[in-house]
């Protein structure tokens, strides 16, 4: 007789694969019932081979074509909720004629490029007092190619020579590429105030209208060049009392400023 022992390793004599079904077989019974109710659903919800033929030709008489995968939305309009703030404000200042040439010339050595350079010195300190970033700009300096700025001004002197009694006064030209007439207007009416210096639109030459530094400067940067007096009859104006040209230009500057900052925020 075998013991239990022998018996419960004897090898089974079925082969492998009955083995596995008979090891699995909930598994197996749920597979195929899972399957034939797959293969009843089909059956039952397949329409007849004609009733298909039918429907197919339908839809072919008819040029019938499939939905896109995406749908065409038309565009619409974003409402800004919230008024943008400008962005950090920065003053170009070119001292005119600087590091170029002197530009006038007086009897006596004074030169208009130091005239200007004193005037803009004093724009660029009130400027800076109030916290507002500047630049110090030469006549033909690099960083005026495409310079981005919230508004440029060039400051300059008229000729030191002796025309006649009227020739006294300042003038200002704005910029043809880009809308500079707030900027023109604020130093304009500002620089008169401070000086009570006679403007002479009509004397303004073909060289401030077409001022260089205009067409290098990036679209859409306000900019204006100024002649703050002549350097013969108003030679006390712009030199020993310099600061009040300066005052002039700086006021005119805060002007369009504020006007700048109330336009860029009510958009």
């Amino acid at each position: 007789m075998r013991s239990q022992s022998e018996n419960s390793t004897r090898p089974s004599a079925l082969p492998p694969l009955l083995q596995f079904l008979g090891q699995h077989l909930p598994i197996v019974i749920f597979l195929g019932l899972t399957a034939a109710g797959m293969l009843l659903v089909y059956w039952y919800f397949s329409p007849a081979e004609s009733v298909a033929e039918a429907v197919d030709a339908g839809l072919r008489a008819a040029n019938y074509h499939a939905a896109p995968l995406f749908k065409n939305r038309p565009a619409h309009t974003v409402v800004q909720r919230l008024g943008q703030s400008p962005g950090p404000i920065r003053i170009g200042i070119i001292s005119g004629h600087r590091g170029h040439d002197s530009g006038a010339v007086c009897d006596d050595g004074l030169t208009e490029a130091q005239v200007n350079e004193t005037i803009v010195d004093m724009v660029l300190t009130n400027l800076q007092s109030r916290g507002i970033r500047t630049d110090k700009l030469d006549e033909f300096d690099p960083r005026l190619d495409s310079y981005s700025g919230t508004a440029v001004i060039s400051s300059h002197a008229d000729s030191c020579n002796y025309i006649k009694e009227l020739a006294t006064g300042f003038k200002i030209s704005g910029s043809g590429f880009t809308d500079s007439s707030q900027l023109s207007i604020c130093v304009q009416q500002a620089y008169y105030q401070a000086t009570q210096m006679e403007y002479h639109a009509n004397t303004i030459t073909p060289d401030m209208a077409e001022y260089h530094a205009f067409r290098k400067i990036a679209p859409g940067v306000s900019a204006i060049i100024i002649e703050v007096g002549f350097m013969n009859l108003d030679r006390q104006m712009i030199t020993t009392n310099a600061q009040v040209p300066a005052s002039g230009i700086t006021n005119g500057i805060f002007c369009f400023l504020d006007a700048y900052k109330s336009t860029t925020t009510s958009n």
